[in-house]
């Protein structure tokens, strides 16, 4: 029965079994049963501790079923169902491995119910997930999976650290609501926000998405960061600083994507702006906006997936994902683009698609409660999403001018996983009661009032004439063949040549001070020698009578000493 056992080890054992089965229709057979079967069982469960085990007097819960970790289990199945049907193709054992192990890690660590388990899943996720960056094989991609595999192991090393110091605060390791009050709580609020690509700790999302394989670029944008999402709506709803990180989450990204020439990176900022519409849902706590951060949550692995396979599939088709060289793609990728397009109209939140019904929930939320200023910001933020992803993704890709590229479509397989996913995400927009039924909390909200809907499209509208204009006049940023410097050029180079200036000049110092301590020391032995050696003066032999005149000056001298004292 599901009840007896984590859906988890489901995956494990689908791994298991993938390496008995030979290369093949088989295993990529097997690739798609393993999520199907995992969806069915996490619709069905029970709420509740189903799987509790008692370990160094510790309750492991494996198990903690309710209607928030049901949500994002569901949508991790999909996910991994429509990634690998998307990856149908691949014959390569790492690949299929890691997308299974990384998956069943996920899911696990949505269920986990106290900060243990969460852990063991949450380093399982970091040590899985690299190796669909380092499946592409390249140095480039070497390095970049030991950037990333760093960042995310440290998240974990510091949610054990967190998850310690908490036990020993409080007696507990129940993974539910925290508060940030002491370094415990404050630690494991720093490992969530790593892996959920807060501002200055974001770097390692850029750097490593557009690096992995045609395929698990898809994988990984539907997991960690929305894991991240889940454990911070699980461990600090309310927490009002979530608000103000997640509005400069939403800001900061677009000027980067704008700039950006490579489509995938381009994707990536826009995964960390979409987030921030999560995070600041997350630090209003009401039951709106957290049922807002779920359903935004389901809706962003959809489309973010859609728009990564079109951007994937161009480059399996061209060998290239860089907006200066792609261009005219519609005439021979017509249904790529139909999907693309679907994809961007989702992530700018038109009316009918699944961004408008999910984003709307959190905007909602935020002007019910007062935060004005915020939801101005979100407002501005979902003006960009749609320069950088609703227009610029497909307009670079597939309209903007006549490469000369006439790649043929992509593959059936991956035109159906592109399929499925457009589909979803329409079917979500047209008719959002189904998944409003599965939030965490009852949802009484109407997303298509006439309020909603005209400002939605005005916002639209206006940014699109703002884009023709800025097009038009030359403003707006050409795709250029060149690299954008983010954050990470502090530690990535600016450090290193700061520590090695100043270790030279620090070495540089110490020789210096080295030599003047050998030096001196060399002259005091010398005059030692000079005195005390085999030649030195005080090596000669003395006559006796001027002993006797030396003992008799210090014995009067005593005598003196002893007449004054």
């Amino acid at each position: 029965m599901a009840e007896t056992f984590p859906i988890a080890f489901l995956f494990f054992a689908g791994a298991a079994g993938l390496l008995a089965l030979p290369k093949g229709h088989a295993r990529a057979a097997l690739l798609l049963a393993v999520p199907v079967v995992a969806c069915l069982f996490v619709w069905s469960l029970p709420e509740g501790n189903l799987w509790t085990v008692r370990f160094f007097n510790l309750d492991l819960e494996f198990m903690r079923v309710d209607r928030l970790s049901r949500i994002f289990a569901l949508i991790f199945t999909i996910a991994a169902f429509l990634g690998n049907l998307y990856a149908w193709h691949v014959r390569d054992t790492v690949q299929q491995l890691a997308a299974l192990l990384y998956a069943g890690s996920a899911i696990g660590a949505v269920f986990a119910g106290d900060l243990i388990t969460l852990f063991f899943y949450w380093e399982g996720t970091a040590i899985t997930s690299v190796f669909l960056i380092w499946a592409r094989r390249t140095e480039g991609a070497y390095h970049t999976g030991v950037r990333y595999l760093i960042v995310q192991v440290g998240s974990g090393v510091l949610l054990l650290a967190g998850a310690a110091l908490f036990y020993r605060e409080s007696g507990s390791i129940a993974f539910d609501k925290m508060t940030l009050g002491s370094i415990g709580t404050w630690l494991i609020f720093l490992a969530f926000g790593i892996k959920c690509a807060f501002p200055l700790l974001h770097n390692w999302l850029q750097d490593a998405y557009p690096a992995a394989t045609v395929t698990g670029t898809v994988v990984l944008s539907a997991f960690t960061t929305k894991l991240a999402v889940y454990a911070l709506a699980r461990g600090f709803p309310g927490t009002e600083m979530l608000i103000y990180i997640g509005a400069v989450m939403t800001l900061f990204p677009i000027f980067f994507a704008v700039i950006e020439n490579d489509l995938r990176r381009v994707l990536a900022y826009s995964l960390n702006n979409q987030l921030g519409f999560m995070v600041v849902g997350i630090g209003i706590g009401t039951e709106l906006s957290l049922n807002g951060t779920a359903a935004h949550a389901f809706a962003h692995i959809l489309y973010k997936a859609l728009l990564f396979m079109s951007v994937g599939a161009v480059l399996f088709r061209t060998g290239t994902a860089k907006g200066s060289e792609l261009g005219g793609l519609y005439k021979t990728m017509p249904l790529t683009m139909i999907f693309c397009v679907i994809g961007a109209a989702s992530i700018s939140a038109f009316p009918l698609f699944s961004g408008f019904i999910s984003k709307s929930l959190i905007l909602s939320a935020a002007s019910h409660d007062g935060y004005y200023i915020v939801w101005a910001i979100l407002l501005f933020a979902s003006a960009g999403v749609f320069h950088h992803s609703g227009i610029k993704i497909p307009y670079f890709a597939f309209f903007a001018h006549d490469s000369g590229l006439r790649p043929k479509e992509a593959p059936l397989h991956m035109l159906l996983a592109m399929g499925l996913t457009a589909f979803l995400c329409v079917a979500i927009g047209v008719f959002p009661g189904p998944l409003y039924a599965l939030l965490p909390f009852d949802v009484d909200y109407v997303p298509y009032t006439t309020t909603h809907v005209v400002t939605q499209l005005q916002l639209l509208f206006f940014s699109a004439l703002a884009f023709t204009v800025l097009m038009r006049t030359g403003i707006y940023p050409p795709e250029l063949k060149s690299v954008n410097l983010d954050t990470d050029w502090t530690y990535r180079r600016l450090m290193p040549v700061l520590i090695g200036s100043v270790s030279g000049v620090l070495s540089k110092v110490w020789a210096a001070q080295s030599n003047f301590t050998q030096t001196r020391i060399r002259a005091v032995i010398a005059r030692l020698y000079h005195s005390h050696g085999p030649e030195g003066r005080m090596a000669q032999s003395w006559p006796t009578g001027s002993m006797v005149i030396w003992i008799a000056v210090l014995l009067g001298f005593t005598l003196i000493v002893n007449f004054l004292s």
